[in-house]
């Protein structure tokens, strides 16, 4: 039996009339042959194919936005803070779902694919993350906002000391962005607390470097 042949779970005439059972798929095709894994009786079986739609997706990335087509199953359905594999004509991405449009300017957080006319998503295996950046003398009145870039898997931390680019800080706190799922808070404040670059909408962080700065 070839072990890396397709799969299908349908009735056996033989030993499962009434219960699926594993298939191994010999010949595909809207009559399909099939071998049965329990008893080995090979027969034909009518299998649905899956229907498809083509789906509008608007991807954002560093506040610029470019357009994409992706296939996904008709009956599958799709929901916000879900994510998944863009092949764009820039590149292959990892983008997560911020919105569905069903058209008529109607948004909804859940619907099924055939029901979407666009899917808005931002990238998330590389990521611009914003930081509030205090002083290190403690003047709060005092801040600048930077950007760091880090893959959308980077790891921050409350309490951890980061060094990215030019900039030297230490985080205060972290607020989490709305299509983000698997917190029980959006915005964390005690030491050891983690969340993902991807998931990050803006870090909150004290100046740890030597260079004196003044307020904008």
């Amino acid at each position: 039996m070839n072990e890396t042949a397709e799969r299908v779970a349908v009735a056996c005439p033989s030993c499962s009339p009434d219960l699926e059972a594993v298939h191994e798929l010999l010949k595909p095709g809207g009559h399909a042959t099939v071998r049965c894994t329990e008893c080995g009786h090979t027969h034909k079986v009518r299998i649905e194919e899956e229907r498809e739609v083509e789906l509008d997706v608007v991807v954002s990335q560093d506040g610029e936005s470019f357009t994409a087509r992706v296939d996904a199953p008709a009956e599958e359905t799709l929901a916000v803070g879900e994510e998944f594999v863009a092949d764009t004509p820039e590149a292959i991405l990892q983008v997560r779902i911020t919105s569905l449009d069903l058209g008529g300017d109607k948004r909804t957080e859940e619907a099924v694919a055939e029901d979407v006319d666009t899917v808005w998503a931002r990238v998330v295996d590389n990521v611009s993350v914003n930081v509030t950046l205090h002083p290190n003398d403690g003047r709060r009145d005092e801040t600048k906002s930077v950007d760091v870039q880090v893959p959308g898997d980077y790891e921050f931390v409350v309490g951890d000391e980061k060094e990215l680019g030019d900039e030297q800080f230490e985080i205060e706190g972290i607020q989490v962005r709305d299509d983000a799922a698997n917190y029980r808070f959006d915005k964390f404040d005690h030491e050891g607390d983690m969340v993902f670059a991807k998931d990050v909408k803006r870090l909150y962080a004290r100046d740890t470097s030597s260079t004196a700065w003044s307020a904008w």
